[in-house]
């Protein structure tokens, strides 16, 4: 067994609940709006379209709770909340992984407020013989990317340092990402399954990617604590998302969204599916909260 997730002590938020730039109609209650980004708020190829980004904007302006549910490291994460100009509020990184608070009160604009941790070893040793030539990354407790074989993704949001495996094995992690080369995905999860990781919380991605957190720890538990902090009835709560880290999330939500392009076991969790991200499927969510 996995050490159970640790809570990284962290300066407590010293800006209040954030107040709406715009007061909503009267009687109208504020929707907590959990947003993820690759294959949601921007397409494949990292681009996200006007009518995401003006719909988006307006949500936030209108004074609803947005936030950011991605499972993008914090650095690869603010770009696309400055591009949505969530100033005050937050937003979830790492898949849950990493809770920031956003506010104009600070010189950076945000502070960390949360941050889980666990003992990457004992996964990272089952996974070197099932996956001999995979790619590592982990991102440790000071927000620092660590890699085999020159791995760099634009979801670390810093260049990794690279280090070899034993350094990985004794390095406190916040988010362990594998990436295979040589196997498909059917492979790749087979692999993982066989495995029957135990003590951490994983979900494979698109291709041969596996990311992998604290146990317990996923979008849907980072959300659920900013939910209660802000007293946000569970029926007010909105969720979009495409992928399988998103499953969690989409069936906590009060509603749930899944993208046209979802695997079909995505969509079966979702109460709804919008259109998919190259047809802006995100937009049509947003503007429906603006009715």
């Amino acid at each position: 067994m996995l050490n159970d997730p640790q809570e990284t002590p962290s300066t407590p938020g010293r800006a209040s609940a954030p107040s709406p730039s715009t007061v909503l109609p009267s009687g109208e209650q504020r929707k907590m709006v959990c947003l993820d980004v690759d294959g949601t708020l921007v397409d494949h190829d990292g681009h996200m379209s006007e009518a995401v980004r003006s719909a988006a904007r307006d949500v936030v302006a209108a004074g609803h709770h947005v936030m950011i549910a991605t499972g993008r490291s914090l650095q690869a994460t603010l770009p696309i909340i400055e591009t949505i100009r969530l100033r005050n509020g937050f937003s979830v990184c790492c898949n849950g992984g990493v809770t920031i608070q956003l506010t104009d009160q600070l010189e950076e604009g945000y502070e960390v407020i949360d941050r889980r941790t666990f003992d990457p070893a004992p996964v990272l040793e089952q996974l070197r013989h099932r996956l001999p030539s995979a790619k590592y990354a982990i991102e440790d407790d000071a927000g620092n990317f660590l890699s085999t074989e020159r791995f760099q993704d634009m979801s670390f949001g810093v260049k990794a340092r690279g280090v070899s495996f034993d350094e990985l094995l004794n390095t406190t992690a916040v988010r362990l990402v594998v990436f295979s080369t040589d196997a498909s995905t059917e492979s790749f999860s087979e692999a993982v399954e066989a495995i029957g990781l135990q003590g951490v919380t994983y979900s494979v991605g698109w291709s041969a990617w596996l990311d992998v957190a604290a146990a317990g720890v996923t979008k849907a538990s980072g959300l659920e604590a900013l939910r209660a902090r802000l007293g946000v009835s569970l029926d007010d709560t909105v969720a979009i998302g495409d992928g399988y880290n998103d499953v969690e999330m989409l069936a906590w939500a009060g509603r749930g969204v899944a993208m046209g392009q979802a695997p079909d076991d995505v969509k079966r969790i979702a109460d709804e599916v919008t259109e998919d991200v190259y047809d802006d499927g995100a937009a049509l969510v947003l503007r429906s909260l603006l009715r």
